[in-house]
């Protein structure tokens, strides 16, 4: 669940109507930019992209949220698709404006995505459809460059499910990395090689991932994942605000506290299965160096979870469904 789109910056939105190119801004140079001369500045507040080089500083969405997840099965063990253990997943990195909202799908040059969700785009003109990527696997774009070892990474700790890993990669790219103005193909200069800033984009998920163990932060607190044990959510975001810095948001789903046996009566309708983290940042300059600055999550959309004492289950993995890691967290 995301923020509704009716916040969205009205300046943001008439830049993407001004240009008719695959760029998020009209005359964005392909020359080489030299992004150690450009001071770099946060990425909230909003920086005017006139002024800044949009390709050194992050000019489009500078509210970075780190997306973790929490899922007991992947529906694709048959074809050996399970999950780490000890260890939550990737979702993604997801560039929102600074108020907290954000587009979607803003270059369709750029579209990898077999399932687009949605299928239609306000990161371009409202309404406009998503067509279905029928191309090669995004997995294939990592082979010219050398990258066997993030591609390995990725298929341990980024785990699609009900959908193949390179199709839920595929998705990420598609709908929020489009939407970046660092990542840009005319920020590579004319020494730009095809699909070089999907690369980009997948190590620098990776980068900000790796600094947001959220398993080993629980499992510190004593809270692991539990079939009978249950938890509270006062608990959960202390661990994690601590940890990172400041307030992330909790997501859970499943069934809701007061339709349980235990919430009969209740007014509490969060959510009691936790699911779901995400982390916020601004950055200084590009998030590919991940120079990050902890933010808290909004105080209007914290959590989905139930709240009462003892609401939240952190179920253990489905048999079958987890194998121990080989590469590294």
């Amino acid at each position: 669940m995301r923020l509704n789109m009716s916040s969205q910056t009205a300046g943001a939105l008439l830049l993407l109507a001004a240009t008719t190119s695959a760029q998020l801004y009209p005359g964005q140079s392909n020359l080489n930019h030299t992004c150690l001369l450009q001071q770099p500045l946060l990425s909230c507040p909003p920086q005017d992209p006139s002024k800044v080089d949009s390709c050194c500083i992050e000019t489009f969405g500078g509210l970075f949220l780190t997306t973790q997840l929490w899922s007991t099965y992947t529906g694709g063990e048959e074809q050996g698709q399970v999950l780490p253990t000890d260890s939550w997943t990737l979702h993604g990195l997801w560039p929102d404006f600074c108020n907290g909202s954000y587009t979607q799908y803003c270059d369709l040059t750029r579209q990898y995505d077999p399932i687009p969700s949605p299928n239609t785009t306000n990161g371009l003109k409202n309404g406009t459809a998503v067509p279905a990527y029928t191309g090669p696997s995004i997995d294939t774009f990592l082979e010219p460059f050398g990258k066997a070892d993030l591609l390995e990474y990725m298929n341990t700790y980024w785990i699609g499910q009900n959908q193949d890993n390179a199709g839920f990669w595929a998705h990420e790219f598609s709908k929020h990395a489009t939407c970046y103005s660092t990542f840009n193909t005319a920020c590579y200069g004319p020494a730009y090689k095809q699909h070089q800033e999907v690369v980009d984009f997948f190590e620098t998920v990776i980068k900000f991932q790796k600094r947001k163990p959220t398993f080993k932060w629980l499992e510190k607190a004593h809270i692991t994942p539990s079939n009978k044990t249950t938890y509270t959510y006062s608990d959960i975001v202390g661990v994690l605000k601590k940890k990172h810095g400041r307030i992330p948001f909790i997501g859970c789903s499943g069934q809701r506290y007061n339709t349980t046996e235990a919430g009969k009566g209740s007014l509490d309708n969060g959510y009691t299965s936790f699911s779901e983290v995400w982390y916020y940042d601004h950055v200084y300059g590009r998030p590919q160096e991940a120079n990050a600055v902890p933010v808290d999550a909004s105080e209007s959309y914290r959590t989905t979870c139930a709240k009462t004492k003892g609401a939240i289950h952190y179920y253990e993995r489905t048999k079958g469904s987890e194998n121990k890691a080989k590469v590294p967290y």
